[in-house]
């Protein structure tokens, strides 16, 4: 797969830009071992994104939801129940994290999370939401949640 590098500005302004969803499909939250992968539109209708939401085989409460751009670039990426990661400059960052986009570095840098913004990072349901906000996905795409989501 051809790899993608924006500059930090760019990176930047994709992030911020405001996201919706592109249909009213009802979309499930995957089960153990499952993903889904949700087209998202910019509202100028210019930029296309994904919303990735995976989760765990085993371990109910390990998961990934991210936000790519340009079908390859992920810019941003919330990695929890799992183990810490090891940023390029050895400093080793617990689980839940987040993964930003570094120019240069892609999304091999986690971040510890900012606890305003990821209220309650024991509920994957309110992570998602927050996930989206932190996102800027403003018109959310419909997930049904379902019993052990």
């Amino acid at each position: 797969m051809p790899e993608i590098n924006l500059t930090q500005v760019e990176a930047d302004a994709l992030l911020a830009m405001e996201k919706h969803r592109v249909d009213n499909i009802r979309w499930d939250f995957p089960d153990l071992g499952e993903s889904i992968r949700i087209p998202l539109i910019s509202a100028n209708g210019r930029e296309n994104f994904h919303l990735d939401i995976s989760r765990g085989k085993i371990n109910l409460f390990k998961g990934t939801y991210q936000n790519r751009s340009r079908q390859i670039v992920i810019l941003a990426r919330l990695d929890f129940g799992g183990q810490p990661h090891r940023n390029p400059d050895d400093i080793e960052i617990p689980s839940p994290h987040i993964h930003i986009y570094k120019e240069g570095y892609a999304d091999k840098w986690a971040f510890i999370l900012p606890y305003d913004i990821f209220i309650n990072t024991d509920d994957r349901w309110q992570l998602l939401k927050d996930f989206m906000q932190f996102c800027n996905i403003i018109k959310a795409p419909r997930i049904e949640r379902r019993l052990f989501s």
